[in-house]
């Protein structure tokens, strides 16, 4: 027999509360065992046990889901922020959003449609065109929006008068320059030497700021990231 599986059509969805409750559960399972563990830090894991922020990311694209603006409105209500991650391919969901997440965060990982292709393997055609759709609604937006440039070694990390069309194209409140990191599935497509060290990643930012008016106002060497914005500071959501 064959199988077939269609993702733009799933029957069995979990309603907004029961993704929303299923949160807290798991949240609580996973900290279960340092309660009973001496060196636990009890402030912190009292802190854990009342979490602030929801990434609605990771796996697969949230803008699938149709009741999305609902699923932020009740983590809204339960008094946590939002944290929107999405690959930009279906813009008609984003533009319907019946609530804004805290925070729009878009991935970029080409300047271009043929880098697009051999770096994003899109599964439908028209998926470039789409990103470009993307990328021209987030001004429409009244949260912060990010652009996230993952970059490859000999992949995408060229044609930075390409990337900083985009980014005149969106406008957006951040761009992330990040590294491509060696890690998990990547393994089994990507060498270790396609990593790019975090200079690299500073070099194409400068390049980027150079062409765009933004300014590097922030990065993170460890993790290989610099953050770029037209804002003085980052946006602190929640600081005190």
């Amino acid at each position: 027999m064959q199988v077939t599986w269609d993702e733009m059509k799933n029957p069995n969805k979990d309603t907004p509360e029961e993704i929303v409750e299923g949160c807290f559960r798991a949240q609580e399972k996973i900290l279960s065992g340092y309660k009973g563990n001496e060196k636990t830090d009890w402030r912190k894991f009292q802190e854990a046990q009342r979490p602030k922020q929801v990434a609605i990311s990771l796996t697969g694209e949230p803008t699938l889901y149709e009741p999305l603006g609902e699923l932020i409105r009740t983590f809204h209500q339960k008094g946590l922020t939002t944290f929107l991650v999405s690959n930009g391919t279906l813009p008609s969901k984003l533009s319907k959003l019946s609530q804004e997440p805290t925070q729009l965060y878009i991935s970029v990982c080409a300047p271009n449609e043929q880098v697009y292709k051999r770096v994003c393997r899109p599964l439908f055609p028209g998926a470039w065109t789409k990103v470009n759709e993307t990328l021209g609604l987030l001004q429409s937006f009244h949260c912060p929006t990010v652009i996230r440039m993952t970059l490859v070694k000999e992949h995408n990390m060229s044609l930075v008068d390409e990337y900083a069309k985009l980014v005149e194209k969106a406008n957006p409140t951040y761009i992330e320059a990040k590294a491509y990191m060696h890690i998990g599935f990547s393994n089994l497509r990507l060498g270790f030497d396609r990593m790019p060290m975090h200079g690299e990643v500073k070099d194409f930012a400068a390049q980027l700021a150079e062409k765009t008016g933004y300014k590097v106002i922030n990065e993170a060497p460890e993790n290989r990231v610099v953050l770029l914005s037209r804002l003085e500071k980052p946006i602190q959501v929640g600081a005190h």
